[in-house]
């Protein structure tokens, strides 16, 4: 790699321009935000508009400069091919069948995520928790598919709106796992026409509600204490081969100092 090149990359990965683009990125989703408002349109609409090409052209030259700066290399971060799939979306026309790809220029705001560490952090610890969220999902699934074929059964013919067919009684479910409007909504009225009802319902709300989504918080939240781990043992390496490099450097020092009081004792 040519010297230009590695000034190059050294320059835009460096903290201010870093700093700068996110300025950039915070500014652009402001300004996205308020192009959906039809008064500040009719009113600075074109100032709008031309800070939102501006921040694309911004946008298009750092990663023309990071695609020069480390060539190929580039797309061995996930990150970078990340915010090279955002910005390739904000070029797609905004005309005929691709213009509904013009809504989607709001999803530049998510390359904070790339450019600020600690959620590049949070967003690492989510990925390593997906294996075991797998998991957790294909048992709340199997315990919904299972509660969907009772309730059908048992409320389906007189409460056909909520739980008249398997995915309406899926539907029901997950209002009745999120607690929303589950018992005077749902619960109670289909009480009224079955009184056991409940010995149904809060035994489901019990497993999904209050067990199976802590599986996935404690799932989470074991993904980021490992990743805090991780971190803490790379620094704690980092440090121990400075410090090895550090005694490496005294030690040679120390040798030179000797046999330069032997030189000067000799005659």
């Amino acid at each position: 790699m040519s010297e230009i090149r590695l000034r190059v990359r050294d320059w835009v990965e460096s903290t201010k321009v870093q700093y700068f683009i996110t300025a950039v990125i915070v500014i652009n989703a402001i300004t996205l935000g308020m192009e959906t408002s039809p008064v500040l349109m009719a009113e600075i609409g074109k100032v709008l508009l031309a800070l939102d090409t501006l921040a694309l052209s911004i946008f298009v030259v750092e990663i023309a400069l990071k695609l020069y700066g480390r060539g190929l290399g580039f797309f061995k971060d996930g990150w970078n091919v990340f915010d090279f799939v955002i910005v390739a979306i904000a070029l797609a026309p905004a005309s005929g069948s691709l213009s509904v790809l013009r809504s989607l220029r709001i999803l530049r705001a998510l390359r904070l995520m790339s450019m600020v560490p600690q959620m590049r952090k949070v967003i690492q610890a989510l990925i390593s928790a997906i294996p075991g969220m797998l998991s957790i999902v294909g048992l709340i699934g199997l315990i919904f598919y299972v509660a969907a074929v009772l309730s059908t059964n048992f409320y389906g013919a007189t409460f056909a709106e909520w739980f008249g067919t398997l995915g309406a009684s899926m539907y029901t479910l997950f209002q009745v796992m999120t607690l929303e409007s589950w018992s005077m909504g749902i619960v109670r009225p289909v009480m009224e026409r079955h009184p056991e009802a409940w010995m149904f319902f809060v035994p489901f709300i019990l497993v999904t509600s209050f067990a199976i989504i802590n599986l996935f918080i404690g799932v989470i939240v074991d993904a980021m204490q490992s990743q805090h781990q991780t971190e803490t043992t790379e620094i704690e390496a980092h440090m121990h081969e400075d410090t090895e490099l550090l005694r490496a450097e005294i030690s040679a020092l120390r040798g030179e100092i000797a046999e330069l009081k032997d030189t000067l004792k000799s005659p």
